[in-house]
């Protein structure tokens, strides 16, 4: 690949969640990677074979990490909302997944989730793909040929249905260990597989053990669900008596480990959030779908609070839109929402805050901060350029702003349409 220099503004945010901003800036990337960043660069004493300006008003942000999202899901997206949880699975989602036994129907599905998500600014995306083992490579195919980061997971359910939609104990292991390998064997640096439980009440006690180990041994991440519902977490108490919580649950099998991704975590007790703590597990916030199917308002603030690492998910399709633009309004809606219903001296996530989880903050919980997240030496170009001045944008732009300014337009007002070009590891995909 032919040495680049991108020259314009950079937003973004720093490991303390503090925002950065180089109003002239320029990005020199080799093969994929940022190997110098210059403030008032001269491209005549740079070499590069390739030199992009931003026109007036554009500037760069990172990438946004999208950490939990159902691939499979996107078909139902914006449909049966007037359920819960546990209802909303068995009467939409179940049936809907059971049809990615069909090559076809993956195939269509999954070409436009990929391009979909890169065009909306997802420059990593971590899939709950299917339960079958073809159908979920199809998904990691797509995403290796549009050039997206991802993490693809074969979804795990061992507990017997009615319907059949599940594996046995064997199967789903061995499946999932050949569809580890098959992941490995594409060869891209962007896909990488990982272990995937469905949640509690979908897997037996013995499957979750054995999916830890194969953690272990192959040191992967593991994705799942927590104490999103509370007729959910009542049911797995009862399930699993000798389990004082749901996080002991994981903690018993062996799959609360510093590269394990727990989507919700709505109604954590205290004592689970020093579980996590201690095993350094992270929390994916999922703030529409928590709304959307009534689980309840998600207290970031709290977890952060007791040190959880949080990253932020739309949980297509609990969550009615595809785009991480939406997740974070709806981030910062939720959390304006317990402010109001706490007290004064409960404080809110401002919009800096919903940019740090939706870039830097989602590369944590993934444990790839050393490579993407943010626009620094030695990491991916996984970059989005914004432009307020859009053809046909949401925004009318009738006066000046800075460059803050403008960032919390995007946060609140803009849409994909202001989301002009997208870059992952120094490949244009929009």
């Amino acid at each position: 690949m032919k040495r680049q220099l991108f020259i314009g503004p950079i937003i973004q945010t720093n490991d303390d969640g503090k925002l950065l901003i180089n109003k002239n800036a320029g990005i020199l990337v080799e093969n994929g990677k940022i190997i110098k960043i210059y403030n008032d660069p001269n491209p005549s004493h740079i070499s590069a074979e390739i030199v992009t300006h931003l026109k007036e008003g554009q500037f760069f942000i990172p990438g946004f990490i999208d950490c939990h999202i159902h691939a499979v899901q996107l078909p139902n997206l914006g449909i049966g909302y007037d359920r819960g949880l546990l209802d909303w699975l068995e009467t939409y989602t179940f049936p809907l997944e059971k049809k990615y036994k069909d090559k076809k129907f993956s195939e269509k599905v999954f070409d436009a989730v990929v391009k979909r998500t890169l065009a909306v600014g997802t420059t990593t995306a971590c899939y709950f793909a299917s339960l079958y083992g073809e159908s979920s490579m199809i998904l990691a195919q797509k995403a290796a040929h549009y050039h997206q980061r991802a993490f693809i997971g074969k979804v795990n359910m061992d507990c017997a249905r009615s319907d059949n939609y599940f594996e046995t104990t064997k199967t789903s292991l061995e499946n999932t260990k050949n569809f580890i390998q098959e992941i490995l064997n594409i060869g891209s640096p962007l896909i990488k597989p990982i272990i995937t439980p469905r949640f509690a009440l979908s897997c037996s006690m013995e499957l979750m053990k054995e999916l830890g180990k194969i953690a272990q041994e192959f040191d992967i991440p593991i994705q799942t669900h927590i104490s999103e519902n509370s007729l959910e977490i009542k049911t797995v108490k009862a399930v699993y008596p000798n389990c004082a919580t749901y996080s002991d649950v994981y903690n018993e099998a062996g799959l609360l480990t510093n590269k394990t991704l727990l989507a919700h975590g709505v109604h954590l007790e205290d004592s689970e959030l020093e579980i996590l703590k201690f095993h350094r597990s992270s929390v994916v916030h999922c703030p529409s779908s928590n709304t959307c199917l009534k689980s309840g308002l998600c207290d970031i603030q709290r977890l952060k609070s007791h040190g959880i690492t949080v990253g932020l998910g739309t949980d297509v399709s609990g969550g009615q839109s595809i785009c991480i633009l939406d997740a974070m309004r709806a981030a910062l809606e939720v959390s304006a929402h317990l402010e109001m219903i706490k007290s004064n001296s409960y404080k809110s996530i401002d919009y800096i805050h919903a940019f740090y989880l939706a870039t830097l903050g989602g590369a944590k919980c993934l444990s790839i901060d050393d490579q993407v997240g943010s626009l620094t030496i030695g990491k991916q170009f996984d970059a989005l350029v914004i432009d307020l001045c859009s053809h046909n944008g949401p925004l009318d732009n009738l006066t000046d702003h800075t460059l803050e300014e403008k960032l919390q337009r995007l946060i609140y007002s803009g849409d994909d349409r202001n989301i002009v070009q997208v870059y992952v590891s120094g490949h244009r995909v929009k």
